[in-house]
């Protein structure tokens, strides 16, 4: 039996299609991914608490609180506006989660945005 070797990435095709696509493409998706792996650690998800994961969905939520905090002013309110809504959810989500909830202000991602009460 002959093993075929992996096929290698094509890096040029990858960086030619990456190449062409915008800035707040990028951003968006990022956040996106970000939102969607935080409802899971959170137990959001139908799985429920299967995957659930309060220190990984803290990492998760304060990452996604800094990108939208650093790219604010570089995508339109248009794309802000709801991924800002949905960051707010995932905080009071995990707040909810919580056994011993944070003090207001040092939840995850609160450093970015200030305090968030439900």
């Amino acid at each position: 039996m002959s093993e075929t070797p992996p096929e290698t990435p094509d890096f040029d095709a990858m960086t030619r299609d990456i190449a062409e696509v915008p800035a707040v493409e990028v951003i968006v998706t990022v956040a996106v991914n970000l939102m969607s792996a935080a409802a899971v650690k959170l137990g959001l998800t139908e799985e429920g608490d299967a995957h659930k994961d309060l220190d990984e969905a803290r990492k998760l939520v304060h990452a996604l609180a800094g990108l939208l905090d650093a790219s604010a002013t570089e995508i339109s309110s248009f794309h802000a506006a709801p991924l800002r809504d949905g960051l707010k959810s995932l905080q009071l989500a995990f707040r909810e989660a919580s056994l011993i909830p944070d003090e207001p202000g040092q939840g995850p991602g609160e450093k970015y945005t200030g305090a968030i009460y439900g």
